[in-house]
């Protein structure tokens, strides 16, 4: 077995519903190394917070090439495996981007179904037959791709502004949940379901792994864990408190 075959396979061996697997994503090579030093097994990447390092907005504000560039940097600078937030894939064909990702050696990859160039969701359909051909070229390149497919349905509806109860929301992320799993991908991530009820409805409809999103409204990460989580991701939390707590600090450097 290579080094990223095995890198892969702990990975996917980490998601264990019940027994989260704790992702607090990383920015760059210093940040993915605290993670690493501070004892977690896999270090994830947030497309927000490199983004942002790189001088450019999220949602594929920041050109690809510059993105897989910095997520180079992360995996060779730590001995961990590394999940890389790949967006929406940047426009790449799914070939493409499975030979970029198997090149820079990331074990994993998050996957969303925004179109960025609209704003709009993508068409669930459409969208799980793309998810399809990335299994399909990671098969064809021997390469055991931890894919995470992000569900952006309660996401849009916050960015949006509306106020429509996430529990009406549910049976669209579970549609799209059960394509996307059909599609051959590992783990699902229904981005900004925080509201108990719905959140355990989705996780006792839907068999497979799931990701939560560990934001300040939602529940603990004890309590996501008895609910049957197998992945916590804190997102660009950690990246923009970093500069918050840095602003704050250059703020008060001429009191000390």
């Amino acid at each position: 077995m290579s080094d990223l075959d095995a890198r892969c396979a702990t990975l996917r061996s980490l998601h264990v519903p019940g027994e989260p697997l704790l992702l607090p994503n990383a920015w760059d090579v210093a940040s993915a190394r605290a993670v690493e030093a501070a004892g977690f097994p896999v270090v994830a990447t947030t497309s927000a917070g490199v983004a942002a390092a790189l001088g450019h907005q999220d949602h594929e504000g920041a050109p690809g090439e510059e993105m897989l560039a910095a997520a180079a940097r992360i995996v060779s600078g730590v001995e961990v495996p590394v999940t890389v937030d790949a967006e929406a894939g940047y426009g790449m064909d799914p070939q493409d981007l499975v030979t970029a990702l198997r090149e820079i050696g990331a074990a994993g990859c998050n996957l969303e179904d925004t179109d960025h160039a609209t704003g709009e969701l993508r068409d669930a359909g459409p969208h799980a037959e793309w998810l399809a051909a990335v299994r399909e070229a990671a098969a064809r390149q021997e390469y055991e791709l931890v894919i995470n497919a992000r569900i952006d349905v309660f996401l849009r509806a916050a960015s949006t502004g509306g106020e429509r109860p996430q529990a009406e929301l549910v049976d669209e992320a579970l549609r799209r949940a059960d394509a996307y799993v059909d599609a051959g991908v590992d783990c699902v991530y229904p981005i900004l379901l925080w509201e108990l009820d719905p959140l355990k409805r989705f996780l006792s409809e839907h068999l497979g792994p799931v990701n939560a999103v560990r934001i300040p409204p939602s529940a603990s990460v004890p309590a996501l864990a008895r609910l049957g989580v197998a992945r916590i991701s804190w997102g660009g939390q950690l990246a923009h408190g970093s500069i918050e707590w840095l602003s704050g600090k250059l703020g008060s450097l001429g009191d000390d």
